[in-house]
């Protein structure tokens, strides 16, 4: 036999063979079995790998008018250099997003002017109530913990987004296998068939959103959507009156490869989902291709609530328009030892009693 280098087994990975009895390629680890002309047209697919095409215009948002921030003021937090937006009338207030003292610095100006804006929906007293309820059913939470802490600060604050619509096509190739096993009187049997999957197709993806700002972390963000993007409109600045507003400091370039990252992953998902019946699928090339690609500039409603228990801040972030509410909360570990430990006996229970009915048969 003569050893082809530069193919591989597309079931295992192995160094392919030439069998000359069979005269296929044949596999020495798994002994998989295939016409030379269908195993040339596997390895020219994954040898003609094309890179994605990912490519965006970027022009989103608008330039201020004249007279447009008229009564907006900057806010500067001097301890981890946040800036906000707010209208004249906001007195002393703290940072959102450190909790430390802001002042004002002066007129707003510069930036871009949203072109979208989703109200706020909730109240405060909305997101107080989400809070609460958070704390039910936690078992492991400290039972103090609902009593002693007290909702420090609660701030309505807009989010600087920005959403990218784009029309995607797909293209991935899986490798799967399909189990099978059966048993006569003397043998247990398992047969293991591979195959080479592929899927592709189009895709129109709109309004997807990217954070705008370092300040708000990107998973935060992420874990408290969806927002219900028919429920924007058109900014006007009447909308940042009682609010908040962050300034974005990612401006839509920068944003690109998460918009990109997020796309990729919807597209593999939405494909995957179509390969069934297979005991195991495992993607091995993917290519993303987009057009018409376009961003838009908005404005998110989030409520920022902080509380101090024991010397430690808590933050949770609800969504403004829906009510979904995420944070951390505290864990009590005597309550988390006795759970572990309980845990344990379960299992150890469970096991002996498995054992134990082993050995009556």
């Amino acid at each position: 036999m003569a050893v082809l280098q530069n193919f591989k087994c597309p079931c295992c990975d192995g160094a392919i063979e030439f069998d000359s009895s069979s005269q296929k390629m044949k596999c020495p680890y798994c002994s998989s079995e295939f016409e030379v002309s269908d195993l040339q047209a596997y390895s020219n697919a994954l040898h003609d790998q094309i890179e994605d095409k990912m490519q965006w215009d970027t022009t989103a948002g608008t330039q201020w008018q004249p007279g447009e921030t008229e009564g907006m003021r900057i806010y500067t937090c001097n301890t981890c250099g946040g800036e906000v937006v707010g209208d004249e009338t906001t007195g002393a207030t703290e940072c959102p997003f450190c909790g430390n003292p802001v002042v004002m610095t002066g007129q707003f100006a510069g930036d871009l002017k949203p072109d979208l804006v989703i109200p706020f929906k909730l109240d405060k007293k909305a997101a107080i109530k989400a809070l609460q309820k958070h704390y039910g059913g936690k078992k492991l939470l400290p039972k103090v913990f609902k009593d002693q802490n007290r909702v420090k600060e609660v701030k309505g604050l807009y989010v600087p987004v920005w959403l990218f619509d784009a029309d995607a096509e797909g293209f991935v190739q899986y490798k799967a296998s399909r189990v099978r096993t059966w048993s006569d009187s003397n043998y247990n049997y398992t047969e293991t068939s591979f195959y080479n999957v592929i899927r592709g197709g189009n895709l129109a993806f709109t309004n997807v959103p990217v954070d705008g700002s370092t300040k708000m972390d990107d998973a935060l963000m992420e874990s408290i959507e969806p927002y219900n993007i028919t429920e924007a409109v058109d900014f006007q600045t009447a909308y940042l009156s009682g609010y908040l507003a962050d300034k974005y400091d990612v401006n839509s370039e920068d944003s690109i490869q998460r918009a990109n990252e997020r796309i990729k992953k919807s597209t593999e998902e939405a494909f995957e989902s179509t390969v069934n019946g297979y005991t195991t699928v495992t993607p091995t090339n993917t290519n993303i291709s987009l057009e018409n690609g376009t961003a838009k500039y908005a404005l998110f409603p989030v409520w920022i609530l902080t509380t101090q228990w024991n010397k430690k801040k808590y933050t949770f972030a609800m969504n403004g328009q829906t009510g979904r509410l995420v944070g951390d909360l505290p864990l009590d570990s005597a309550a988390y030892r006795k759970w572990l430990v309980g845990l344990t006996v379960l299992f150890g229970a469970i096991a002996f009693g498995v054992q134990y009915l082993f050995w009556l048969l």
